[in-house]
């Protein structure tokens, strides 16, 4: 199980570069390729397009596959989106290969949500879905700062082709550690979406896309907030955010952990919670450095607290579409970071400095913390209950 595992975690590894490398680097893409800065934001558009419209797709095509075969799929798509990314000559075909490097993202880890369930003990389901998306945290402590240097001091492209050839090791990981697993029960297209029809899944989502917009509405400026807001130095950045990211890793970790004996229902939403008074207090305490950087870490570990319970919840209750419900997840959480980007603008576009942000990002966020109070209370605790009692 811990082999699979870790393959697992090595293709969110791969995701979570190429997700957000391109943020670092988007000065570097834009002089290279002769188009704005502004311009070079439609690759990171175009990436979470992708991930919008993978996880129908693979409803569509790869719903009988076998679930090993799927992931190899998913391997060797990630590996051509990012090697023709390295290699795209100019602003439409990099367009194009962003797209295309994105439409893997939501369907792997869907897959790979429904692959660490079987593969683990039935008292351990989140921690192992904790344990692939860890890579993704890793991903934010290690490889995209690695990334983002490599491209500043010698090419963006090295960094994709890295991820690139980083896919096909993923390729073989997951053929070497990942046993045969059967296809999921075939309900028909229509039957995968049919547990839209129930309240819990829209719960979730909703949560979802509104949490992580809270998130990013406040993270998206957070380079600003804290260089001209808090006085911490620009050189000083990359460690900050390495900090971030410890935050985001211990975060996930955690999260698994704490599901797994409380119900993730209930850390969700009180993770949910924390955030929610931490983004607040930050419109505050921003002017305080050390205050900035520990509720900078409390977020950034909120963030990714409630990433496996949300996982976990969507395979729950989407039966018969479990395949596309683990991978809504994804679509509800670029979603949330596109709509907390541009909420978080507003402010700083009319004028007001940049730790309004959080005022937004705080309401966002208390908004999902509620969806996911009413879920926890009207779908896990009373189960959790009658569980006990018997």
């Amino acid at each position: 199980m811990k082999k699979s595992l870790v393959a697992l975690a090595a293709g969110t590894f791969a995701l979570g570069i190429a997700e957000f490398v391109m943020m670092g680097m988007l000065p570097d893409v834009a002089t290279d390729l002769g188009v704005s800065i502004p311009a070079a934001g439609h690759f990171i558009a175009a990436y979470a397009l992708g991930v919008c419209a993978g996880a129908p797709l693979l409803v569509l095509i790869a719903r009988t596959r076998p679930l090993k075969q799927i992931l190899l799929g998913l391997a060797a798509l990630i590996a051509l989106g990012n090697l023709c990314t390295a290699f795209a000559p100019e602003y439409w075909s990099m367009l194009a290969t962003r797209f295309i490097s994105g439409l893997p993202h939501g369907a792997f880890f869907g897959v790979g949500s429904i692959v660490a369930d079987k593969l683990s003990d039935r008292d351990k389901v989140a921690q192992a879905i904790a344990i692939m998306t860890a890579g993704m945290t890793l991903a934010n402590v290690l490889g995209v700062p690695a990334g983002t240097w490599i491209s500043h001091n010698v090419s963006w492209r090295i960094t994709f082709a890295g991820v690139g050839l980083w896919a096909l090791v993923l390729f073989w990981l997951i053929r070497r550690w990942i046993p045969y697993l059967a296809p999921l029960p075939d309900t028909g297209i229509l039957g995968q979406f049919r547990f839209f029809r129930h309240l819990p899944p829209w719960l979730i989502l909703f949560a979802t896309a509104l949490g992580n917009g809270g998130a990013f509405c406040w993270f998206s400026y957070v380079n600003p907030l804290l260089t001209r807001v808090s006085g911490i130095a620009p050189s000083d950045m990359t460690a900050v955010m390495v900090l971030a990211g410890m935050g985001m890793l211990v975060g996930n970790l955690a999260g698994g952990r704490l599901s797994d004996r409380f119900g993730p229902g209930k850390i969700a939403f009180m993770a949910q919670g924390v955030m929610c008074c931490a983004l607040f207090a930050t419109f505050f305490l921003a002017p305080h450095p050390v205050c900035a950087l520990m509720l900078m870490t409390v977020c950034t570990t909120c963030l990714f607290t409630v990433s496996a319970p949300q996982q976990l919840l969507l395979i729950r209750h989407a039966k018969g579409g479990e395949m596309l419900g683990a991978a809504s997840v994804q679509i509800a959480f670029n979603l949330g970071n596109a709509l907390g980007a541009w909420l978080g603008g507003l402010p700083v576009s009319a004028g007001y400095r940049y730790e309004y942000t959080t005022l937004p990002a705080s309401a966002l966020a208390l908004t999902g913390c509620l969806l996911l109070l009413l879920f926890w209370l009207r779908f896990e605790a009373p189960a959790r209950t009658v569980r006990t009692a018997a």
